[in-house]
């Protein structure tokens, strides 16, 4: 412990202990899932923009909560490498995303399986059906095979990291406690 000398203020650090594994499992999961997301969403605004149809705001919504999880991974990376990164920190930017994921959970899911949806549709003209051979009619059909897996695994990849949000936010808790020494 340091000796406090008047007139002056002492500053004393705790050390925070953050489990490497679940760390580095942590970051490689959700920077997947933010390049996913980032990816699919910019996709479909290219697409949508390419056919002149409307943007549903899912998508944008999709490019920017990508964008803001990678950069608060490269944020986390940066204090790691400083060794001061703090559990209270992690928790509240953990927090603030894991209601952004929410949110394009319940976005996405609308967009699959609300109204006219887009899963209904994939499993009429594109899950029931099989083309083969080279043709026109084959590479179409498996172009929107890929738009119909890729919304299933950029909804699927909200949910991830929604989860992943919640196990920081209980990661970061248990380092704040001093439960990893």
């Amino acid at each position: 412990m340091a000796r406090t000398v008047v007139g002056s203020a002492v500053v004393v650090r705790e050390k925070y202990y953050w489990p490497d594994a679940q760390l580095n499992i942590w970051t490689i999961i959700m920077l997947a899932t933010a390049g996913l997301i980032l990816g699919v969403s910019a996709q479909f605004m290219m697409i949508q923009n390419t056919m002149r149809l409307q943007t549903p705001w899912i998508l944008p919504y999709g490019v920017t909560v990508g964008a803001l999880t990678i950069v608060f991974i490269i944020v986390e990376l940066i204090l790691i490498a400083q060794r001061r990164l703090l559990p209270g920190v992690m928790m509240l930017l953990s927090f603030i995303l894991l209601v952004l994921f929410i949110t394009g959970i319940i976005g996405t899911a609308i967009q699959l399986f609300g109204g006219p949806n887009i899963n209904n549709q994939c499993n009429a003209y594109v899950f029931n059906r099989r083309e083969r051979g080279a043709s026109l009619e084959t590479l179409a059909w498996l172009q929107q095979q890929s738009i119909c897996q890729s919304w299933q695994a950029a909804f699927a990849f909200w949910i991830i990291g929604s989860v992943f949000m919640v196990w920081m936010m209980v990661m970061a808790s248990q380092v704040n406690q001093n439960q990893y020494d």
